[in-house]
């Protein structure tokens, strides 16, 4: 027998009947660390020590976390894809400044991801859940509708009860980046930069009414008037209103669509859009083959396709250009 295929077989006792039993007491004393199992075991007869039953103990994963893990029933474990609309998904924040008598106060800063409107910007001396909740509220009253979504860390008003059952009551998923990734959101990150950077850094605030109507000021001014570089130095609020009035005239054409059983004139049919751009040829036009056209196909009124598949007829049986 060769000697490198020789291997040592334990005679260690499994314990099957001690691990079972063990099981069973961490089952029932979910919060429980291995002393008190033992102090638990030896009270039933069994003859070990604390060594003895940590070893088991680890063996089978019983270990007792010494910090319970935060309860976020609405986590989100997997990266958000990127939003395709507007008021598809949110991203929300807190910032801090203080007043000229050095009293300090809190903003809620809100952004919509797709059109990077501000949403809201909510200034108080504190920020609870219930007050997150009502500017929540109020910014879905002035957009016509929640989101689907929102962006948010991991901090106590966010995290906390009130927020999570408005977000389970509307059917709103609340997707919390993990801690010390700030760029998770860098949405409203990159918000938060333009913000201190535009308005807090350069006003005075004397009182908190003055910070809020200094703040709404700037909020209409980055919606409406301040060109933002990811939109082709467009404004959030212009890109808004593009996106509602392509959605109008999409939801207009497939009204007409279903009515008419087919597309109206003027507009090519779905399969050949891109080698059919012109006018739809009438119904009585030919064109002898041989026949050079002698006109364009735009003054003619005949398709480029239809022109190119009577000069090319073997082509067009073996499957076109």
């Amino acid at each position: 027998m060769v000697r490198s295929s020789q291997r040592y077989r334990s005679r260690k006792d499994p314990q099957v009947p001690l691990r079972r039993r063990l099981k069973e007491l961490a089952a029932t004393y979910v919060r429980y660390g291995y002393r008190r199992l033992t102090v638990f075991l030896r009270r039933e007869g069994w003859k070990v020590n604390a060594k003895r039953i940590y070893r088991l103990y680890s063996e089978e994963g019983l270990t007792v976390r010494t910090k319970p893990r935060k309860k976020l029933a609405r986590r989100q474990r997997v990266p958000a894809p990127a939003a395709t609309r507007p008021n598809q998904c949110w991203s929300m924040d807190f910032m801090s400044d203080r007043l000229a008598d050095g009293r300090p106060f809190r903003i809620l800063t809100v952004v919509d991801q797709y059109t990077r409107e501000c949403v809201r910007l909510e200034a108080d001396r504190s920020m609870s859940g219930a007050k997150v909740v009502e500017a929540l509220n109020r910014a879905s009253q002035e957009y016509d509708g929640k989101p689907e979504s929102i962006t948010c860390d991991n901090g106590s008003e966010f995290a906390g009860r009130v927020l999570e059952a408005w977000a389970m009551e509307h059917g709103v998923q609340l997707i919390f980046i993990r801690p010390g990734r700030p760029m998770e959101n860098g949405f409203i990150e990159s918000f938060n930069g333009r913000l201190r950077d535009e308005c807090l850094n350069v006003e005075w605030f004397r009182s908190l009414e003055e910070a809020r109507q200094k703040l709404a000021a700037w909020r209409h001014h980055y919606n409406h008037q301040r060109p933002h570089s990811a939109l082709r130095d467009r404004t959030p609020a212009s890109v808004a209103a593009e996106d509602a009035g392509e959605g109008e005239r999409r939801f207009a054409f497939s009204l007409l669509d279903r009515a008419l059983g087919c597309p109206p004139q003027g507009f090519a049919a779905p399969a050949n859009a891109a080698l059919d751009p012109g006018p739809r040829a009438p119904s009585k036009t030919t064109i002898q083959e041989g026949e050079a056209p002698s006109r364009s196909a735009g003054e003619s009124g005949v398709p480029l396709l239809s022109l190119w598949s009577v000069r090319n007829p073997h082509s067009l049986r073996s499957g076109g250009p």
